[in-house]
């Protein structure tokens, strides 16, 4: 071989060896899938093929890598080629294996894409050895011609390898604008409010239907400003009716749960437990206990606690009345912060919108930027790529170097490596021989006779000196007493434990009688009582509070200022 062809057979050979792993992965597949048939001997022929088309079709041309191809068996190589220039495959699989060695990024600049690119030219030279391995191509009868003789001229030295393109800068991808339904209230929220109105609607005619009772006509009596309303005048105004009769039908309700008597429920029968009827017996003693301590507290000369209790019953009803006047102004307070909040929700979109604008003013001045400081890096790029292109010059000679000082390390660990193994084969000869004779002796031991039988007297002891020490039949005896003992004990308790129960199944059932007697003269003054109340009792409206007016104005203040302010946005 000349100068080129031993250099180019050299470069080859390295690059296999230096890329086994990723053209391992496909030939290895190719074995698999479509040369299942194929001889492994002719394995080192399709990983130069398949080094060739990956690292050296740039350099060599597709017409030097033709004539390779077309030198070797058609059908093989034509095999191969289809196999490994398929594009679902470079796409897919060869991809992600060879991504396990190297990165992706890199494996898909590099070497995947440009595959891709020579792909088409690749597809028409296996279409030729397709044609031909079927016979289709014609071949013309040519005459021989003379073939002529190379001069001895000087052989030109070898192409410097071109240096590889720089990567593409990447480009940021185009963002997304934000979405016109941030700036605009949720539908669900407007479907809610309107089903709350719908509602509110319904329970004001309804409550309003009940307080007509039963007159369907009721609304067309209704005076405003000293006329009789019809049914379409009603349509208007029925709002400020429903508010005013919305509220009397609270009062009212209000009203009543004060005065509603509570029915009694002593008489009702109810199945109690043990602990429930010692519970209300209990009750009903210390009650007993304590009105005997008041009559004897009368016969000494107290005095009668009725107009305490009396009293104390009329602070409790204002307290009451409070109670409620209290409840309906926190009701008040929270629809009027209610329409706070809805006022200060249109305001913050607005400040929003304001935001919005100038937030898309900065980004445009800091898109500018951006490609400006871009510009800039692209330059700075450019003269890395260069430096970077004069460093890769003296790189064989650094592999070399490399390569001999691997050399030198290999041939150091194989005689040190030498020397271990021999060492660690004496040292398990040792232990063998050592092991041979330890079981030597194990089976020596185990070949004298030995005496299994023992006979055992349960009547006498074992012998080993301890106190209370004793044979077998004395044991048994003993265990037998303490059975008769046990279950002489166990009948003692449980004749106990009978005598415990009637006693408590007594005790309930005198329990059960007194709390009938007290629950029937409960009940009987419970019903007097009721008597003299309905009898006293008389029914007075409830004056609203000065607090509840001024809120139920402001709330309406607000809701006209919340429409106005909806109709502006």
């Amino acid at each position: 071989l000349n100068t080129t062809e031993e250099k180019f057979v050299l470069d080859t050979l390295a690059g296999c060896t230096e890329y086994k792993s990723i053209l391992d992965v496909v030939v290895n597949a190719f074995y698999v899938q479509d040369g299942r048939y194929c001889p492994i001997s002719e394995r080192n022929l399709y990983i130069v093929i398949c080094y060739l088309a990956t690292f050296q079709l740039e350099e060599i041309g597709l017409q030097h890598f033709s004539r390779i191809v077309k030198s070797l068996d058609t059908a093989k190589v034509q095999k191969f080629l289809r196999f490994f220039f398929n594009d679902l495959y470079l796409n897919t699989w060869i991809k992600d294996e060879w991504s396990h060695f190297y990165d992706s990024v890199y494996v898909k600049e590099n070497w995947i894409d440009p595959l891709l690119r020579w792909q088409p030219k690749v597809q028409q030279l296996i279409e030729k050895l397709t044609d031909k391995l079927s016979n289709r191509t014609t071949t013309a009868k040519t005459s021989r011609v003379t073939q002529p003789k190379e001069f001895n001229l000087t052989v030109p030295k070898p192409r410097a390898i071109p240096p590889p393109s720089p990567a593409p800068l990447p480009v940021l991808p185009k963002r997304q604008p934000v979405p016109p339904s941030i700036y605009k209230p949720p539908k669900e929220r407007k479907q809610l409010e309107q089903i709350k109105t719908k509602n509110i609607q319904k329970a004001k005619i309804r409550s309003l239907t009940c307080v007509c009772k039963g007159d369907p006509f009721f609304l067309n009596t209704l005076p405003v400003q000293g006329t009789i309303l019809t049914g379409k005048e009603i349509d208007p105004l029925l709002s400020q009716y429903l508010e005013v009769v919305w509220e009397s039908i609270l009062m009212q309700y209000f009203e009543e749960l004060t005065k509603q008597p509570q029915d009694p429920i002593d008489n009702i029968p109810i199945k109690l437990n043990t602990a429930a009827i010692l519970r209300e017996g209990a009750l009903y003693q210390r009650k007993l206990e304590e009105e005997l301590k008041r009559i004897e507290n009368l016969q000494q000369g107290a005095g009668d606690p009725s107009e305490f209790l009396e009293w104390q019953k009329q602070m409790r009803g204002k307290d009451l009345e409070e109670q409620l006047a209290e409840i309906e102004c926190r009701r008040l307070q929270g629809k009027l912060s209610y329409e706070e909040a809805v006022l200060a929700h249109q305001n913050v979109i607005q400040e929003n919108k304001k935001k919005a604008d100038l937030l898309r003013e900065e980004k445009a001045e800091l898109m500018h930027l951006y490609a400006e400081k871009r510009l800039q890096e692209q330059k700075e790029m450019k003269e890395l790529v260069e430096q970077v292109v004069e460093g890769h010059k003296n790189v064989k000679q650094v592999k070399a170097k490399i390569q001999e000082y691997k050399q030198q390390i290999v041939q150091k660990v194989c005689e040190e490596s030498g020397e271990l193994l021999r060492q660690a084969l004496e040292e398990k000869e040792d232990n063998n021989r050592k092991r041979y004779e330890l079981i030597q002796q194990i089976r020596a031991i185990e070949s004298t006779p030995s005496i299994r039988h023992k006979f055992v007297d349960l009547t006498e002891t074992g012998g080993h000196g301890l106190f209370g020490e004793m044979s077998i039949v004395e044991l048994r005896e003993r265990l037998a007493l303490l059975k008769e003992a046990q279950k002489a004990a166990e009948e003692e308790k449980r004749d106990q434990i009978i005598h415990v129960k009637q006693a408590k199944e007594q005790l309930i059932l005198d329990k059960l009688d007194q709390i009938s007697q007290f629950r029937a003269e409960l009940g009987r003054a419970a019903a007097l009582k009721q008597e003299e109340k309905k009898k006293s009792q008389s029914a007075e409206r409830p004056m609203k509070d000065e607090r509840i007016l001024n809120l139920q104005k402001k709330i309406v203040e607000k809701a006209m200022e919340r429409k106005k302010q909806a109709g502006l946005l």
